[in-house]
């Protein structure tokens, strides 16, 4: 079993402790953004002329993979092909898995206005060529790459545009079930303006349990992965129902307190999982930021504390940081705040 499998095994037994908060690096920015989202590539002296290219990007993702403290490296299927093939995963206990599909309010493409309206369910990647491989010339045929996936959904409050994604939602589960494929939930808030503040995390979680309330257990996500709307929501949803494992996702890149008071805060209130993406990839050192992460979830330093011994790091590699200690010790993202 891989450590994913007995995370989870024990938070479903009731026998959670901190070590099983479960993280997850999610580098499928192709998926969604293009190529800008990749993040620049950055010297020690943090100049950047240019972004990173794939063969860079998938130098960095096999970095983590093998620091092998993450328990899910989430990627394209493109990417995950090129990382099977080179054995990134072998002698790790991080699985793989993939986006398995790609709505339109991710397509943040410079210039582009797709995320302006409600979001429309679209697939890219064939569950079955993920699932069983695809015809190589080497012997054996076939190359598998994983058996889970990540399926997004965004409920807007537009009628149509929710009717159409709960479709699609269903499609998907009748081709996993066809190909044994697993799957956990990511569901966003909505992409359009429409809901108060005060209703939008509400609207949000009963969109959840209405949306799997008809499905019976082997149709069920593996786990959800929702923004962080504040501790009463995520409490809220969190101790609905036990069975549902609830993750966050991370957001935009913020600064290093944002990222670790986000885990603090979101394994307080009942979080299993976090899914960060920005916060780890446009990290000055992303494997250091992964190091501290796993510390923060673990209990063994505090945020602030993290921060400090983080700039520690950078002080010691010559690595200039993004901001000032005393700035990047800040916590600016609002929901994080407290009230």
């Amino acid at each position: 079993m891989l450590r994913l499998e007995e995370k989870l095994a024990r938070i479903h037994a009731g026998a959670y402790r901190r070590k099983d908060f479960i993280i997850a690096d999610a580098k499928d920015p192709d998926m969604g953004p293009g190529l800008h989202a990749h993040g620049p590539k950055r010297e020690r002296d943090g100049t950047s002329t240019r972004f990173h290219t794939r063969a860079e990007f998938l130098d960095s993702i096999q970095a983590v993979i093998q620091q092998d403290i993450v328990d899910i490296m989430l990627t394209s299927a493109s990417n995950l092909e090129v990382l099977v093939k080179r054995d990134a995963f072998a002698n790790t206990g991080v699985k793989p898995a993939i986006r398995a599909n790609d709505t339109t309010d991710i397509w943040v493409h410079r210039g582009s206005h797709h995320p302006k309206s409600p979001s429309r369910p679209f697939r890219t990647a064939s569950l079955s060529r993920v699932r069983y491989g695809s015809p190589t010339p080497q012997p054996g045929g076939k190359i598998e790459l994983t058996d889970l996936g990540l399926y997004s959904i965004t409920f807007t409050n537009h009628l149509d545009a929710d009717h159409a994604s709960l479709e699609a939602f269903s499609a998907f589960r009748a081709d996993a079930a066809a190909n044994d494929f697993h799957y956990f939930l990511e569901v966003f808030n909505p992409n359009v303006p429409g809901l108060s503040p005060e209703d939008m995390p509400r609207f949000v979680n009963d969109s959840i349990v209405r949306c799997l309330a008809g499905l019976v257990a082997a149709e069920r996500p593996m786990f959800l992965k929702i923004a962080y709307n504040g501790p009463r929501a995520l409490d809220e949803l969190a101790s609905f129902d036990p069975g549902l494992v609830v993750g966050v996702l991370g957001g935009g890149a913020g600064t290093t307190r944002d990222c670790f008071e986000l885990i603090h805060q979101a394994e307080r209130y009942g979080a299993r999982v976090a899914l960060f993406g920005r916060k780890i990839n446009l990290a000055e050192s992303p494997l250091d930021i992964v190091r501290f992460m796993r510390a923060v979830a673990d209990g063994d330093l505090s945020p602030a504390e993290a921060v400090k011994a983080y700039h520690g790091v950078l002080a010691r590699e010559k690595v200039v940081a993004h901001r000032e200690l005393a700035a990047d010790n800040e916590i600016t993202e609002a929901v994080l705040k407290p009230a």
